[in-house]
């Protein structure tokens, strides 16, 4: 593909993309990917220049752009050459025309940039939420170590105790350690996020969005395999995952239970386990939220997002929060993660929860990384280097 052609290919996949985050549709990289299953002639060069294009394209982006080509268009009011190529040579982008539409830059579409900026989100902070995420790895400790595990890429070495950070698009999957489970990649905030949790050998733990299982497996390897550890989610796609995952990573104190949502105390007090103890001793909790913190790995989520959504996500969280307040038993403990930089999904969750269970307690983190706000510790990515996240401990009375 010439240069031209590179350009128009990724005008038509953001078209594409535009669409889908209109209308709930797949996600980018998805679509990405099916774009250049049905076009075998592109080369690797191709498909990467392509992708590196749309992504800088979406980044360059504040609200949702009129058109792939007007998004393209502003990408190229700071790249000249870009501009150049507007030429409609071969099968390159038409020459661009007086007042045609550009679209607008910015972090995100203006309503949301007020609810960040309340969230005390803002200038380099919020600047920092749409850069390049690198890619970090936790070792696996239930099958090799950090500091004895030799890696074609050797990595530089993290505060979390087994993590890694590698450049990204560096292609671990390709590795021995990925393919044997002896590495798993897990962005750094997450790894604190789950030694939060502070899960011990012998415990009964339960992850209750669990998901594909990532922190799931984290949980494992702290817990040594030892005890017992119930993953959950009500998502049959992203839990159905999880099982190979378990197996590869050696990871066999997981068991894993599919939820009907709105039946999911009884179904977990149906667990055995849980039958036996009349409660466990932790419970972590990862619901669905905004994902405000992770837009360096999804920017066009920013796209996605509508006002009425952060009110259904909060409600979801205190409805999880309450859920896992029936299942710890006395002086157990919750822990409460949100990738949302929103103060409305993080501290205000918590603050909720604790005006309405005054016996409880707030716990401080001692963690290496991130910033306390109010009830909780926040890791965002200008100051930590991490995803977005809001962690906080509560413990029930004795």
């Amino acid at each position: 593909m010439i240069p031209g052609a590179r350009v128009q290919a990724a005008i038509e996949l953001l078209d594409t993309i535009i669409e889908a985050a209109g209308n709930n549709g797949a996600p980018a990289d998805r679509l990405i990917s099916e774009y250049f299953r049905q076009r075998r002639y592109a080369g690797s060069k191709d498909r990467r220049a392509v992708r590196e294009l749309v992504y800088s394209a979406i980044r360059a982006c504040g609200p949702v752009p009129e058109s792939g080509r007007a998004a393209m268009l502003r990408l190229a009011q700071d790249d000249p050459e870009i501009l150049g190529l507007f030429d409609g040579v071969g099968h390159g982008p038409a020459a661009t025309m007086p007042d045609e539409p550009v679209a607008e830059g910015g972090t995100a579409p203006e309503w949301l940039v007020e609810r960040l900026s309340k969230s005390d989100i803002w200038g380099e902070e919020a600047e920092a939420l749409l850069g390049r995420a690198p890619l970090d790895l936790r070792v696996n400790t239930l099958k090799a170590d950090r500091a004895t595990l030799e890696l074609p890429v050797a990595g530089g070495h993290l505060a979390a105790p087994q993590g890694l950070r590698l450049p990204a698009g560096t292609q671990v999957e390709q590795w021995d350690a990925y393919k044997n489970g002896q590495i798993e990649i897990q962005d750094h905030g997450s790894q604190w996020a789950c030694h939060a949790l502070n899960a011990k050998p012998g415990e009964t733990i339960i992850d209750l969005c669990a998901g594909a299982g990532g922190k799931t497996l984290a949980l494992a390897a702290a817990m040594e395999n030892q005890g017992k550890l119930l993953a959950t989610d009500t998502d049959r796609g992203r839990l159905s995952r999880l099982r190979p995952r378990a197996e590869g990573a050696g990871a066999g104190v997981i068991e894993i239970l599919l939820l009907n949502p709105n039946k999911e105390l009884d179904m977990i007090r149906g667990w055995p386990t849980m039958s036996e103890n009349g409660g466990v001793d932790a419970v972590l909790v990862d619901g669905p939220c905004s994902g405000t913190g992770t837009w360096r790995r999804n920017p066009e989520a920013r796209w996605r997002l509508e006002d009425r959504q952060l009110a259904r996500y909060a409600s979801v969280q205190s409805y999880l929060l309450e859920l896992a307040a029936k299942l710890v038993k006395p002086g157990g403990r919750i822990v409460y993660i949100t990738c949302s930089l929103l103060d409305e999904e993080g501290r205000g969750r918590v603050q909720s929860f604790m005006a309405t269970h005054p016996n409880w307690t707030v716990d401080t983190l001692d963690l290496p990384i991130g910033r306390i706000r109010s009830q909780g510790t926040r890791l965002t990515p200008f100051h930590d280097g991490t995803d977005g996240f809001f962690i906080a401990s509560i413990t029930s009375p004795c």
